[in-house]
C-alpha cells in the first residue's frame, strides 16, 4: 500500500468516527431533550395537582372560618340570651330577698309600735324606722331606733341573720353617735333581730352584749340580760 492509499484510508477512518460521534452525540441530545420534555411534563401534572390541592385546602378552610363563624354567632347569641336569663332572674331573687327583707322589718317594727314587748327594761317615747346618716365616713341606715330621754336603742334587723353580721351591728354605735350627736350622752343599747337564730349566732350576740330578738310563732322573743352599753 502506497502512502496515498493509507492517508485515504485514515481518512475515511476518522470519518467514520466522527460520524458515529456525531451520531451518538445527537441520540444523546435526542434523550436530554426527551428527558427535559418528561421532566417538564410530569413537572407541570405535579403544579396543576399541588394548585388543584391548593385551592381544595383553602375552599375547606373557607368553609371552616365560614362554620367557625356561624358556631361562634350562635354561640354568642346563647351567652347573651342566658345573661339576660341570668340578670332578670338576679333582678326578681334581689327583689324577692328586698320583699322579705322590708317584711321582717315590718314585723319587728310593729312589734314595738304596739308596746308587745319591753324592750331593755325600758318604755320608749319614739320609735323610727329605716332611719339614714349621711355624716361623711359615718354613713348609716338604722333598721329601727327606740328613743326616750336617756337612752337609745339600735335594732338590725334581717329577714336570716348570721355571725358575719355582728360587726355591722357593732357599728351603729359608732356610726349613729358621729351623725347624731345630739344623741351623744345617751346610752346606747343595740339588738339583733331576725326571723330565726341558730346556737352559734346567739352565743356571739350574748359575747357582745348585743340583744337577740326573735320571732316565735306569733310572739316576739327577747333575750337581753347579756346587754352591754355602747
Amino acid at each position: 500500500m502506497n502512502q496515498n492509499q493509507e492517508s485515504k484510508s485514515i481518512d475515511e477512518l476518522m470519518k467514520s468516527v466522527w460520524d458515529t460521534l456525531d451520531r451518538m452525540s445527537k441520540r444523546a441530545e435526542e434523550r436530554e431533550a426527551k428527558l427535559d420534555a418528561e421532566l417538564a411534563k410530569r413537572q407541570a401534572k405535579l403544579d396543576a395537582e399541588l394548585a388543584k390541592r391548593q385551592a381544595e385546602a383553602e375552599k375547606q378552610k373557607a368553609e371552616f372560618d365560614a362554620e367557625f363563624a356561624r358556631r361562634q354567632a350562635e354561640a354568642e347569641k346563647v351567652k347573651a340570651e342566658f345573661d339576660a336569663e341570668i340578670k332578670k332572674i338576679n333582678q326578681m331573687m334581689g327583689n324577692h330577698t328586698k320583699n322579705i327583707g322590708i317584711i321582717a322589718e315590718e314585723y319587728f317594727y310593729n312589734s314595738f309600735a304596739n308596746g308587745k314587748t319591753n324592750f331593755f327594761g325600758e318604755k320608749f317615747d319614739e320609735i323610727e324606722k329605716r332611719v339614714i346618716g349621711f355624716k361623711k365616713g359615718f354613713k348609716d341606715e338604722y333598721d329601727i331606733l327606740l328613743i326616750n330621754g336617756e337612752t337609745i336603742g339600735i335594732i338590725e334587723v334581717k329577714h336570716k341573720a348570721n355571725e358575719n353580721d355582728i360587726p355591722q351591728v357593732l357599728r351603729k354605735a359608732e356610726t349613729f353617735r358621729a351623725n347624731f350627736p345630739d344623741y351623744q350622752n345617751h346610752k346606747v343599747y343595740l339588738g339583733l333581730a331576725s326571723m330565726a337564730f341558730y346556737p352559734d349566732l346567739e352565743t356571739k350576740c350574748k359575747e357582745n352584749g348585743i340583744a337577740i330578738i326573735k320571732q316565735l310563732g306569733e310572739t316576739l322573743i327577747i333575750t337581753d340580760k347579756h346587754l352591754k352599753v355602747y
